[in-house]
């Protein structure tokens, strides 16, 4: 008896394209599984009803030969990607019960694949946020736990709902974004893979902005090959984001099990920060030492702009949220509050309706745009973003690829930073430059902590060469051999 649930992404479509399963009772299953996990708190919207729908719709093209690359695989989709006559809400109260029209271009792809959509996944509100809580749904609940306690603990933000989702085995993969670390943080903390693309590899259309120059979209997987399988289905050209790129979309899939041999490896002398815990140093040495018996040359190089990354990120990105929130007025689209004048009702509506970190991203964003400001702040800090790229292509001119870690630590408990946002801000440490940069990146499983938590490992690589981070993280991914996963003790 196949245990369904458990499937790898991989190992499912084979299993669908053999005929040992259908797609109807795969998803029948997965949503036996969603329901149970509800104390996970990792949808906002459960689409059954459409699940089983595209389901059978997805058996009769495999029966006719006619199938997609994904044909009858169960996702999960990041609520910050609108999807035609579902509810989306960017885990935002201002966006109310706001049903997009029209359908975002990654969606469009996956469904254009043959995927089945089981619901709307959890995340921080408009994406802002290291924890999953500040959704105005409530947090997600890491699937984790502890070995030293049952406290609850943080999937990772913003994209925490799709984590977890695909951490608890409710799906076999999730589409998220990721506008700082957003992908690969939450990754980390749950123990799978999550792959930040180059910018302009997957089309922005329909994606809820945050920070335009920033946000990218891209998947979370219980392996590489999975995240590999999504990404191509979920890449390529669209005419209608202007920042999308017209390149080629490999078959991601094949660079994994390539040999590795005689690449170059950089190691970034600055991300070693002060305070980093010994556990953390520990999985980077096994990190290069597994890559160096895999055939790989292991060399120092810097970065030396990095100590400038996370306060240049934190002024970019909330001068460009500022700016893309804007149109939260209350007078198109979604909640509106009442007030005697045209100016009362758009504060009473954004008072209403945004949150308290999303409220202070826009005062942040709206201070470093004013006059008198906006030379001292945000000028400043896309220059030091230029130097950032500029340190980055330099690196490459000697190595292929970067080995960092993901995160500084394993999953915190919920309500740890939540009074301390610099704290929280801090979880982006390691991530923030990739986005800068617009350079891909992906977050592979490398171990676990004294703890029995999830930590992971970092590859990042040139524009437009996931292949060969991919054929780095295979290589991470079976060296590593990480096989534990999270007791289901939200299983009634």
């Amino acid at each position: 008896m196949i245990d369904l649930k458990g499937l790898t992404l991989e190992t499912a479509l084979d299993d669908l394209k053999a005929r040992r399963v259908s797609a109807v009772e795969l998803t029948r299953a997965h949503l036996e599984a969603m329901e149970r996990a509800r104390p996970l708190n990792a949808f906002v919207l459960e689409t059954a009803e459409r699940a089983m729908e595209m389901a059978r719709i997805s058996d009769e093209r495999i029966a006719a030969g006619t199938a997609g690359p994904l044909e009858g695989a169960p996702i999960g989709v990041k609520d910050l990607f609108c999807t035609r006559g579902v509810r989306s809400t960017a885990g935002s109260r201002i966006l109310g019960e706001f049903v997009p029209a029209y359908e975002s271009t990654v969606t469009e792809h996956l469904w254009r694949d043959g995927a089945v959509m089981l619901g709307k996944l959890n995340m921080d509100e408009f994406a802002m946020g290291s924890s999953n809580e500040t959704s105005a749904f409530g947090p997600v609940v890491n699937p984790w736990r502890s070995g030293a306690s049952n406290r609850s603990l943080t999937p990772g933000g913003s994209s925490g709902g799709s984590a977890a989702a695909v951490a608890s085995d409710i799906v076999l993969g999730a589409t998220a974004t990721d506008t700082g670390g957003s992908i690969r943080q939450p990754a980390s903390f749950t123990g799978t893979v999550g792959i930040k693309p180059t910018y302009g590899r997957c089309s922005r259309w329909g994606v809820v902005a945050f920070a335009s120059s920033l946000d990218q979209a891209g998947p979370i997987a219980k392996t590489v090959k999975d995240a590999a399988l999504l990404l191509r289905s979920m890449s390529g050209h669209d005419p209608k984001d202007s920042t999308s790129l017209p390149a080629d979309v490999p078959d991601f899939a094949t660079a994994v099990g390539r040999s590795v041999k005689g690449l170059r490896i950089g190691v970034p002398r600055e991300y070693r920060v002060e305070g980093m815990p010994p556990e953390i140093e520990a999985l980077w040495r096994r990190g290069v030492e597994w890559l160096k018996e895999a055939g790989c040359e292991l060399v120092d190089v810097s970065l030396p702009h990095t100590r400038y990354a996370l306060p240049a990120y934190y002024i970019i990105a909330p001068a460009e949220a500022s700016s893309n929130l804007a149109r939260y007025d209350g007078m198109r689209y979604g909640m509106r509050s009442e007030g005697e004048t045209l100016s009362d009702v758009y504060e009473a509506t954004r008072a209403d309706g945004f949150g308290e970190e999303v409220k202070r991203r826009i005062l942040i964003g709206a201070y470093v745009l004013s006059a008198g400001y906006y030379d001292a702040y945000y000028l400043k800090a896309q220059k030091v973003r230029r130097r950032i790229a500029d340190d980055f292509d330099r690196a490459f001119e000697t190595v292929d690829a970067l080995l960092t870690p993901t995160a500084p630590s394993a999953a915190f408990g919920l309500g740890d930073n939540t009074s301390d946002p610099i704290a929280m801000y801090l979880n982006d440490i390691f991530t923030v430059t990739v986005n800068l940069a617009g350079l891909p990146a992906i977050s592979v499983p490398g171990g676990t902590d004294a703890t029995g938590l999830p930590l992971g490992l970092q590859l990042i690589g040139r524009a437009l060469d996931e292949e060969t981070i991919f054929s780095l993280a295979g290589v991470l991914e079976k060296s590593a051999g990480v096989t534990a996963r999270p007791e289901p003790w939200w299983v009634a």
